[in-house]
């Protein structure tokens, strides 16, 4: 099965050697988006602002793979502060309907660029 890499100027760049994501067959991993700004690549200020960015990252690639965040089926949700896990899920619930994508939380000590989260994905088109 061959890989076909994504990318969009509707969202970051990446920062090193990856690509913003990678379909194999009708599968897209998408990678972990942290809050840049794709326009500034500055991170968005204040904890909601940064979530909403990275969903936006997000729905971009998602986009650009020729989905949409509808068709995410599992997410990854880094924090390097567990107490914003509520502002998580409030904020999540404006991009996502039920049924929901899988889900998993984890904790971290830091994130590239200083980043509060960054969420990756895996999306079947």
């Amino acid at each position: 099965m061959s890989r076909q890499p994504v990318e969009t100027s509707s969202a970051p760049a990446a920062i090193g050697a990856y690509s913003q994501a990678v379909r194999a067959g009708s599968t897209v991993y998408l990678s972990g988006q942290i809050p840049l700004i794709p326009s500034t690549m500055d991170l968005a200020e204040g904890t909601h602002s940064q979530i909403h960015q990275v969903f936006k990252n997000l729905s971009a690639v998602a986009a650009a793979a020729g989905g949409s965040l509808e068709q995410i089926v599992k997410l990854t949700v880094y924090l390097t502060d567990l107490d914003d896990f509520a502002s998580v899920n409030e904020i999540m619930g404006q991009y996502f309907e039920a049924p929901y994508p899988a889900r998993a939380a984890v904790g971290v000590a830091a994130l590239p660029k200083g980043a509060s989260i960054e969420i990756e994905g895996i999306m079947v088109l």
